[in-house]
């Protein structure tokens, strides 16, 4: 498997292009949050042979950082065009990455328990305007991230949710009634963390420059739900230098004496 993370391509604001490609590739939308699963998840895109448009968005959540991320990764994997768009979700909050007012867990998952981090239609609009701009833009898939097996239970990625969203795309638009609906595709929905790590790094992506921490300071926390599962998945695929300082502590492996 091969990606162009190592492609060169000029800075971008929301919406310009980044690259000017005259190539027979079809396109796909990747939503791109600036983690590790959406890069991957984007590096699969582009060595299933598509040429790349990111969409981004700030929905109120706690912090920035993430978007530095996919700004980063739409250059480094010479995304024809980056669009970042506002969609306030905070204004009602519902989740602990709306709500200030509301703590991030740091005690880990609990089976069956859909977490604070869980944010009430998240999915739901984003692909709703992933939808929008791969119609504007002549796409014909649509990358998620989205994966059901190592997260919490979150409704919106599940496979079923993804398959009723795709009945939606084949009814709701006009490339739709022309029988030319993208493709909804989420390449690691049913991939362990472990597994979406290989991926990644058979892809080459660069993880060191992915954010998956819930705070928004300089380094990830190691602490919050999200560290915590990505550092043991780092560990487990052989990679402990990826891991936080405080990830390599929590997953070291048992010494026996």
């Amino acid at each position: 498997m091969q990606s162009s993370f190592d492609s060169a391509a000029t800075p971008s604001e929301a919406g310009e292009v980044l690259n000017i490609k005259n190539t027979a590739r079809p396109r796909a939308i990747v939503l791109l949050s600036g983690g590790l699963d959406s890069a991957t998840a984007a590096a699969q895109a582009q060595a299933d042979g598509f040429d790349l448009i990111a969409l981004s968005c700030r929905y109120g959540q706690r912090h920035a950082r993430e978007l530095s991320s996919a700004k980063l990764l739409a250059q480094r994997l010479g995304c024809l065009e980056h669009h970042v768009v506002d969609v306030n979700l905070n204004l009602w909050g519902g989740s602990s990455l709306t709500d200030l007012n509301q703590a991030i867990p740091q005690s880990g998952t609990d089976e069956g328990v859909i977490p604070s981090t869980y944010v009430p239609g998240r999915n739901t609009v984003f692909i709703a305007l992933a939808l929008s701009l791969a119609e504007a833009k002549q796409a014909e898939a649509i990358y998620l991230g989205i994966n059901a097996v190592d997260y919490s239970g979150y409704p919106d990625c599940r496979p079923e949710y993804l398959a009723a969203y795709q009945t939606l795309a084949g009814l709701s638009s006009k490339v739709a009634i022309e029988g030319k609906a993208p493709e909804l595709r989420a390449p690691l929905v049913k991939d362990s963390k472990v597994d979406i790590v290989k991926r990644a790094l058979a892809l080459g992506v660069p993880i060191e420059e992915t954010w998956s921490c819930y705070s928004g300071e300089t380094e990830p926390c190691g602490e919050c739900d999200s560290c915590r599962i990505r550092d043991r998945a780092l560990i487990e695929a052989g990679q402990p230098q990826l891991a936080t300082p405080q990830g390599r502590v929590m997953h070291a492996p048992p010494v026996h004496p």
